[in-house]
């Protein structure tokens, strides 16, 4: 799950930016709403974690501006303004969820998890697909029963599949999806874990789509009961 953080103090957005990206984040961090603005416009983002007291335009002005163009990423604010004004007004305002400094890596993390859950129409905690079952909180992963050791990447591809059943996405969509500003993407690393997805699952789990690119494959019901 790609995510945007926008928080201009050094210390805690590099904090955020590292621990989001160990517990299985792509993520971005910018310290200005413009530089955020910037990159919501090029990225295919799906939440944004926004802090209030930003220099130039505040988180505020920023979220005011998203929702006026229809922008429908989900927003948390994470912020150190803990009034119950403030609180209302963030709210009021169009932001998801409503976080006060300090706060828990691990819970800010099951926050995001949960916007984005509900973003998609998709509230559940368990992903079903034949007889392969996901839990996308803990990345983890079951075929016919059995626990299947999966990578951060290898796991957010096969999320990115599960939340997109029936579309076709691009190459340069997944990447979009999987990878941040600045990180470094072999040729064929797309290939490379689309097959260790069918080697540790079956050969159907993900349909090439020629000259197109990527989709979800179809749940074989014989699977499911095997």
């Amino acid at each position: 799950m790609r995510i945007l953080i926008v928080e201009d103090d050094p210390l805690l957005g590099d904090g955020l930016a590292s621990g989001l990206s160990s517990l299985g984040f792509v993520v971005d961090w910018f310290r200005s709403g413009e530089e955020a603005d910037r990159a919501v416009a090029e990225a295919p983002y799906e939440a944004i974690v926004l802090d209030l007291g930003l220099p130039g335009r505040s988180g505020l002005e920023m979220l005011a501006r998203w929702q006026s163009r229809g922008q429908t990423i989900p927003v948390l604010i994470l912020t150190a303004r803990e009034a119950l004004d403030d609180r209302v007004a963030g709210l009021d305002a169009g932001a998801d969820d409503y976080l006060v400094k300090p706060i828990a890596l691990q819970e800010l993390a099951a926050r995001v998890r949960a916007i984005t859950r509900r973003a998609r129409g998709r509230p559940e905690t368990l992903w079903r697909h034949g007889a392969l079952e996901y839990r996308p909180a803990a990345q983890s992963a079951t075929w016919r029963g059995a626990a299947v050791d999966l990578t951060a990447r290898e796991a957010m591809l096969l999320e990115l599949f599960l939340a997109n059943p029936g579309r076709v996405l691009s190459k340069q969509q997944i990447h979009d999806k999987l990878y941040g500003w600045g990180d470094e993407l072999e040729s064929n690393a797309l290939e490379v874990y689309v097959h260790h997805l069918r080697r540790k699952f079956t050969p159907r789990i993900v349909r090439t789509v020629r000259g197109v690119g990527y989709a979800l494959g179809a749940a074989d019901e014989d699977e499911a009961g095997a």
